[in-house]
């Protein structure tokens, strides 16, 4: 018989993990990479494609999120809506197979800030010692999540704090230090278009699309919302649109006190790994700037607490449905929660760090654009047109231009990714088709049974 998970988490803590997970390390290291990306401030506009595709697939998250509560997010949408014994074994197989991939290597983008920042700390730190660092909060991390939810929904909110004490102070320093012709400061033809700003605009809608990441974790624990119907679009909403404000002062309070071109290429500039920790050095000196630090370190250590809590919770549903190997599916014998899947994800997120920040950024996109985001966006049409009894608390407003912004969207930023990144994503597709072909034909299941 399977052990059913409690339900804990009200509205006030999916805004938090929502938050916690959107507002973690994200814009504290990314802000350099997003100035690369178009030699300039103009890149904000990046975040703005951004912040209008996640409004819009906020929508679709919410839809399928408060019809279809349950742990697994993803899976469990793209299951239903491609007939669980059918298409939607291969889509949601597909899921899967690039989840194991794309969701430590979102987790381990956290670990590679959280050492970047400590590399303001400890300014001798080597690139083995980084990694070392890396490592030590993967397993930190584990630990505090080895344990009951309810301590975990405690957890969270205290995390939350501190997180919004740390943006808090950032935006509160800039706006008292704020130098408009330092942050507006474009270079020549900043604003020409042409087929490189086409490209440079992609890469930084991707860099935003990562930050905004997260906005949907709350769909990932379904099983453990109380009034899911509610709780899910109200956490959506108020999550995006609070984080997109806080975003955006955040980026104005650091190039309106460290002018961008102090870190802009972030390949070349040693100061962009730790540029919010510069902008503090720049008005209150290095001590302030150290202690600071330390906050920066709770923020990320807070956003790679809330990812793994939510997509450990991934691999469990589907194994448990049996869509994926069984081991998965079991819970912890006293504090009943998915051990093995935490486990597993955990380890592989540690792995994962040693990798460069920005090939993991599009590699995780790349990985999830087409089965993920754009497969939901099907799941919406095809669970409207086949299941029209299934209860919707939530509808999609306008339906259906969201979902026509979501998809062009999803393709410009699927197009404009570079070509070994693309590679490689369909080299993950082919692979898992492969997969599901062998471990269908061995479980004599279908297509093959």
């Amino acid at each position: 018989m399977t052990e059913a998970l409690t339900r804990r988490f009200g509205t006030v803590h999916a805004t938090a993990l929502n938050m916690i997970n959107m507002m973690g390390i994200g814009p504290f290291i990314t802000i350099p990479l997003l100035m690369s990306a178009l030699g300039g401030p103009q890149a904000m506009l990046g975040w703005v494609v951004a912040l209008v595709l996640v409004v819009a697939d906020g929508m679709i998250w919410s839809e399928l999120g408060a019809a279809l509560p349950g742990s697994g997010g993803s899976f469990r949408y793209l299951v239903e809506a491609y007939g669980p014994a059918t298409w939607g074994r291969l889509v949601g197989f597909l899921f899967i197979w690039q989840f194991i991939l794309s969701g430590p290597l979102e987790i381990a983008s956290g670990y590679i800030g959280f050492a970047q920042y400590a590399g303001y700390i400890w300014p001798k730190l080597t690139a083995h010692g980084a990694l070392a660092i890396a490592a030590v909060v993967g397993i930190l991390n584990v630990v505090l999540l080895y344990r009951r939810i309810d301590s975990i929904a405690t957890i969270t909110l205290s995390l939350w704090v501190g997180t919004l004490v740390t943006v808090a102070a950032v935006m509160a320093t800039g706006a008292l230090h704020f130098d408009a012709r330092r942050a507006f400061d474009f270079p020549p033809g900043a604003f020409g278009f042409s087929l490189g700003f086409l490209f440079g605009l992609g890469a930084a809608s991707r860099i935003g699309v990562y930050d905004y990441l997260g906005y949907y974790n709350v769909c990932n624990i379904g099983d453990e919302v109380r009034d899911p119907g509610r709780v899910i679009p109200r956490s959506i909403l108020i999550s995006t649109i609070a984080v997109a404000a806080i975003y955006l002062a955040v980026n104005l309070s650091v190039i309106g006190v460290v002018p961008w071109r102090e870190f802009v290429p972030a390949q070349e500039k040693p100061a962009s790994g730790f540029v919010v920790s510069i902008f503090m050095q720049r008005i209150y000196g290095p001590r302030v700037a150290a202690w600071f630090t330390l906050l920066i370190l709770w923020t990320a250590f807070a956003s790679v607490f809330a990812l793994l809590l939510g997509y450990s919770r991934i691999p469990y549903a589907a194994a448990r449905e049996g869509y994926f190997f069984k081991p998965f599916a079991r819970l912890h014998p006293t504090g009943q929660f998915p051990h093995v899947s935490l486990l597993v994800l955990g380890v592989i997120a540690i792995a994962c760090s040693a990798l460069s920040l920005g090939a993991v950024i599009d590699a995780l996109l790349v990985t999830r654009i087409v089965v993920q985001f754009i497969g939901q966006i099907g799941a919406v049409v095809l669970l409207r047109r086949h299941r029209p009894d299934l209860p919707r608390p939530y509808r999609i407003w306008l339906y259906p231009l969201p979902l026509a912004i979501a998809l062009v969207g999803w393709v410009f930023l699927f197009a404009t990714t570079q070509p070994p990144i693309l590679l490689l994503g369909f080299v993950a597709l082919a692979g898992g088709v492969a997969g599901f072909a062998l471990w269908s034909w061995r479980g004599r299941t279908w297509p093959f049974g």
